[in-house]
């Protein structure tokens, strides 16, 4: 992790660098509910075009109760990074206790027909609430 609060890993030439952000307004901690939303860049620091096409998430909590997200693209598209380019977006998650952890991947093919899995680095759900367990 970053000074900044970011998490950045680099996987076949594609970067990946997410930002969580506790939302105490949207969160309700005596409900049991609380709320992040998290900024992800995906850069193409490699020499080839590359396609987005699904993304993986496991989303754990504090109680270790896992919930994985599949689908196709992210946000709705399925972005085209030539070398240099890059795609940002942001989304949200619940949980119902104070913390845990993302992680996930991304399934991409590149110009020449392969397709190839680029892994977003974990990162940790933190609110300023309860208890701060290490993940």
């Amino acid at each position: 992790m970053s000074a900044d609060g970011a998490y950045s890993l680099t996987t076949h030439g594609i970067a990946v660098t997410v930002q969580p952000i506790f939302l105490e307004d949207q969160s309700e901690p005596d409900d049991g509910r609380y709320f992040w939303a998290y900024h992800v860049e995906i850069e193409n620091v490699g020499n080839d075009v590359a396609q987005l096409l699904s993304r993986h998430w496991r989303i754990v909590d504090a109680r270790g109760q896992a919930h994985d997200v599949i689908g196709d693209g992210v946000v709705g598209e399925q972005p085209v990074l030539s070398p240099g380019d890059a795609f940002e977006y942001t989304s949200g998650t619940p949980l119902n206790t104070s913390s845990g952890f993302m992680s996930g991947s991304f399934r991409m093919i590149g110009a020449a027909g392969e397709m190839f899995d680029v892994t977003v680095p974990a990162f940790s759900l933190d609110s300023h609430t309860g208890p701060r367990p290490v993940h």
